[in-house]
Formats: structure tokens, sequence, C-alpha cells
């Protein structure tokens, strides 16, 4: 949907950044819509891409066990990318979701032009990365 209005200011994660900003992020990302029961990302893949949820539940899965739900607001697939590692975890659709993809160039583009984003990827990664969730 190349002419969907994607909104993130329910998203707390950026809070702290300016309308200005936040509209970059969003214009940055690709709106893309998956059904349930979906894998985004596999363990062992490359980490070549990262989602922002905007609405729906993913399950983050570990050597086939759950190890953490995520939902609007969240960021996944940016540990690999920041940590230039590959996936440590599969994220599957539990329904419907909402989201915008990044590209690993548009990440690092995003990172080198909005401080706070950066910021909001390594917060999100170091909430995380004791449970590798991705």
């Amino acid at each position: 949907m190349a002419d969907q209005k994607v909104t993130l200011d329910h998203i707390d994660r950026f809070s702290d950044l300016s309308d200005k900003e936040v509209a970059k992020i969003a214009s940055a990302g690709t709106y893309i819509t998956v059904p349930a029961d979906w894998a985004l990302m596999g363990e062992g893949t490359s980490a070549d891409k990262a989602y922002l949820l905007i609405s729906g539940e993913v399950s983050v899965r570990k050597d086939g066990s759950e190890v953490a739900k995520l939902g609007p607001g969240d960021i996944f697939g940016e540990m690999g990318i920041v940590a230039h590692k590959l996936r440590t975890a599969t994220v599957v659709s539990l329904t419907r979701l909402e989201c915008l993809h990044f590209t690993k160039d548009q990440v690092v583009e995003l990172e080198e032009q909005i401080p706070a984003f950066k910021a909001a990827l390594e917060s999100s990664t170091t909430e995380r990365s004791s449970g590798s969730s991705e």
C-alpha cells in the first residue's frame, strides 16, 4: 500500500522524537500486513530486515520454544542488524499484523539521520538481549 498513511503516535518508544523525525521513520519503512501463523524471520538466517509492529502480536521462538510475545510498538529484527549477527530466534505472527518493514540499509540510514531512533533500537535490543528475542 504505497499510499497508506501510517501514524506512529501510539508508539511510546518514539515519544521523545519530534513529529518530523517520526514522519521520517514512518515514510522510510514499507507498510505491510501479514496473516496469522506466518514466519517473518527464522533462527540462524541473515539479519537483513527489521519490523516495527503497528498492530497485532508475534511469538518469538528459540529452539522451537516461545521466549517472548511482542505487540504494538515493539521492534523486532533489529538485534541482528545492530549486532551484525545471524538471527537468534524465529518470529511468527500470532494474529494479523500491520507493520513497517525496514531493510538493513534503511535501518542504518535512519540510525545515522535520527540519533533518537538509534537509541530506541539500542533500548529495544538491550531490553530483550538476555532473552535473545530474535
